[in-house]
């Protein structure tokens, strides 16, 4: 790994937006996300990725892409508990282990906050590509600070004209979450209103620093997926915000197999989704956990008719909490399921 310092003109403005990033097997995606960050390097203080112990080559290709672009911004790498660490736009932070999404963002989280001309931290997926004006409409959006979490419209990459969220709710009965105007035209979708939203979601989701100093960080024990809508559920009386026309391209699911269009969730991902979904009803309506376990059981017989049976087992598993199926648990290294999973994993 390499680091280096350059000139940096704008260091000499007061940005407040810094941008957290996690990546796990993310070589095929990060650069194209950079190359947009970086679009927009003027309104962005500084990004920080954390990487969730990836076996393919995303650090390497960071650092390629860093040093690329030395005439235009500083790089730094580190591990993860290093204290010794020097400023820089770019700072690529690397986990021992594959410690999940919060635990990830948080340590980029951690690394910004420290920083305090940052008062916007804005949570990026690697797989996703900003459009320029974006940074800059957050900015203009957030600056007041009156608010927990902010988001504006995340759009499919692969079909530019359609909406994946523009928001999320959560049935209070079930836990299932909803993407507003998910697979909806943009042409004929309506922007909704933050007053109806629950949550927003954590691959393009911005998080003021009242809000930080009021509730903390994320929650770190759900591993993958629930983690950005526990979050919002802590936000007390500050308020969501949403910005219409700041607008992101996400892939969506490129390393872990979550659902897009004409794609079903993979195992992996229905594992945690239907395990966190008990974890999170747990926490904030266990009256509700009857219907949301005759609700994810009449899932999975519906998986099972239309020919997903590993699909099906993993959501069952996930559930009630058993042992993961060998291809869930394969996914991640023996220190990872450990943290994952707990003795489930031995």
């Amino acid at each position: 790994m390499q680091s280096f310092s350059t000139p940096d003109n704008a260091a000499h403005h007061i940005m407040p937006l810094g941008v957290a990033i996690v990546t796990f097997q993310s070589a095929d995606v990060i650069e194209g996300c950079l190359d947009s960050l970086l679009a927009s390097k003027d309104t962005i203080a500084k990004v920080v990725i954390t990487d969730n112990a990836s076996t393919d080559d995303t650090c390497q290709v960071v650092s390629e892409w860093a040093k690329r672009h030395s005439d235009a911004i500083s790089f730094k790498c580190y591990e993860v508990g290093d204290s010794s660490r020097d400023e820089a736009w770019l700072t690529l932070l690397i986990a021992p282990m594959n410690g999940g999404f919060a635990y990830a963002t948080n340590r980029s989280l951690e690394l910004l906050y420290q920083a305090p001309e940052i008062n916007l931290f804005w949570l990026v997926n690697p797989d996703c590509r900003i459009a320029p004006e974006t940074a800059a409409q957050y900015i203009e959006a957030g600056k007041d600070q009156q608010f927990s979490l902010m988001g504006g419209r995340t759009v499919f990459e692969e079909h530019r004209d359609t909406v994946q969220t523009d928001g999320g709710r959560v049935s209070v009965w079930t836990g299932v979450c909803e993407s507003v105007n998910w697979g909806v035209p943009i042409a004929s979708a309506t922007f909704p209103g933050a007053q109806s939203l629950d949550f927003i979601t954590g691959a393009n989701c911005v998080a003021s620093r009242r809000f930080i100093d009021e509730v903390g960080f994320m929650e770190e024990d759900y591993f993958l997926y629930y983690e950005e809508v526990d979050w919002a559920f802590r936000r007390g009386n500050l308020p969501l915000r949403v910005v219409p026309e700041a607008t992101v391209w996400h892939f969506g699911g490129t390393s872990i197999g979550t659902g897009s269009v004409g794609r079903r969730p993979s195992p992996f991902a229905n594992y945690f989704n239907y395990r966190n979904r008990v974890r999170f009803m747990v926490r904030f309506n266990r009256s509700g956990l009857p219907i949301a376990f005759a609700f994810a059981f009449a899932k999975a017989f519906q998986l099972l008719l239309k020919g997903a049976p590993d699909e099906a087992h993993a959501l069952i598993a996930g559930l009630l909490g058993l042992r993961p199926p060998e291809q869930v648990a394969a996914v991640l290294s023996p220190k990872a399921r450990t943290l994952a999973f707990g003795e489930l994993s031995a």
